[in-house]
């Protein structure tokens, strides 16, 4: 840390014209196109020769039937080359170290997300009474609902279109950072819990509301209109707008509750301490009996609500610590110390330490076992 220099990613809104939007989608579609042609270029040629292959989208621009491509931003087509070899070194490192890996796949116009990225260079990218410039598009409107920091320079734009018809620039800005770290002083520790989020070490619960279970009955109705819809039909892409709209609130409403959440206990404590669990794999359907929480785990966000702790953590010099995931939290006694199976069994929500008696709420005491396991790590 100290005078080191980071990063830092701000999200807008932007209301392009109509003109404008037509570009935006021409860079998107040259986007895709010039992903699937290099990617198919390099399964072909290893299959010919075993050997991997470089190529840029200069080569497609050179060809007649894809000389569109030299309509739109060139950095952007150049930023898919780097996206796509860095799915590969992804792929292949996965790979070597035994674990399970995707290759790179085609894009899809229907499926595949709307974006592009595009370095600033010598001001091409800026932002003054009230519009961002962007290479080849000119100046769009921007809503910039909060303010950059000082002395930061622009580095990359992405531009991206939601299913909403919703049109966004995420700028990324680099900075000094002259936060210092700090030697924490106030500890807490919080517990993964399916329903609510987490129970901390004090005994509070994060109160989570449970947004797409509240929505199932509109969702469902949504959908099971659209099924019934004709493919390509007016009826269709309204139902269609409908469903994403639905999905798009639950998702904005998750992300503001976390947001929230995660400022109020970065702003009051030192370290925070959480359990390094897989809510991946928690929420994977397992044969031969094991448990398996799905939408319940899906539904809270924990793997955003770490992310978005981490980095505010960072920001002010504060300390997230990661328990491992094998440690005894909900095991042990945290008056004594003794350790128990009966907590093995998930259905067992309070149980009384054979030891010395105390009456425990397991995920209370969890969280307070996690806060002193994070204490005893962060102070080594």
């Amino acid at each position: 840390r100290g005078s080191d220099f980071m990063l830092k990613a701000y999200k807008y809104r932007i209301y392009p014209t109509k003109e404008q939007q037509n570009i935006f989608e021409r860079t998107f579609g040259c986007v895709r196109k010039v992903w699937n042609l290099m990617l198919a270029d390099k399964i072909a040629y290893y299959k010919e020769t075993g050997k991997s292959l470089t190529v840029t989208p200069a080569k497609y621009k050179r060809m007649e039937e894809y000389s569109y491509l030299k309509e739109v931003d060139s950095l952007a087509l150049a930023n898919t080359q780097i996206a796509l070899q860095q799915a590969y070194a992804n792929f292949f490192r996965r790979v070597s170290k035994g674990q399970k890996a995707g290759f790179p796949k085609f894009k899809s116009k229907r499926t595949s997300r709307k974006s592009y990225s595009t370095n600033n260079q010598k001001c091409s990218v800026r932002i003054e009474y009230g519009k961002i410039k962007l290479p080849k598009v000119g100046f769009v409107k921007i809503v910039q609902h909060r303010p950059m920091m000082d002395n930061s320079n622009i580095k990359t734009v992405t531009v991206s279109k939601t299913p909403t018809g919703k049109y966004f620039v995420s700028v990324l800005v680099e900075y000094e950072n002259q936060v210092l770290e700090i030697i924490p002083k106030s500890f807490v520790g919080l517990d993964f819990a399916m329903h609510g989020l987490y129970v901390d070490s004090d005994g509070n619960n994060a109160g989570y509301p449970n947004y797409l279970r509240k929505s199932e009955r509109k969702l469902a109705r949504a959908c099971r209109k659209f099924s019934r819809t004709k493919k390509d039909s007016k009826n269709h892409e309204k139902l269609k707008l409908k469903l994403c709209c639905l999905y798009e609130r639950i998702a904005n409403q998750r992300r503001d509750f976390l947001h929230k959440k995660t400022f109020h206990i970065a702003e009051k404590y030192d370290c925070i301490a959480i359990e390094d669990i897989s809510v991946k794999a928690m929420a994977i359907h397992k044969k031969g009996g094991h448990f398996s929480f799905g939408k319940s785990v899906s539904d809270n966000g924990w793997a955003m609500f770490v992310e978005m702790l981490k980095y505010k953590l960072e920001w002010q010099g504060k300390t997230l610590v990661k328990i491992d995931k094998w440690f005894p939290s909900s095991q042990l006694c945290h008056v004594c110390g003794h350790k128990t199976d009966i907590t093995k069994n998930l259905s067992i929500r309070e149980w009384t330490c054979p030891n010395c008696g105390t009456n425990h709420n397991r995920d209370h005491n969890a969280a307070i076992n996690i806060r002193e396991e994070g204490k005893r790590i962060a102070l080594e």
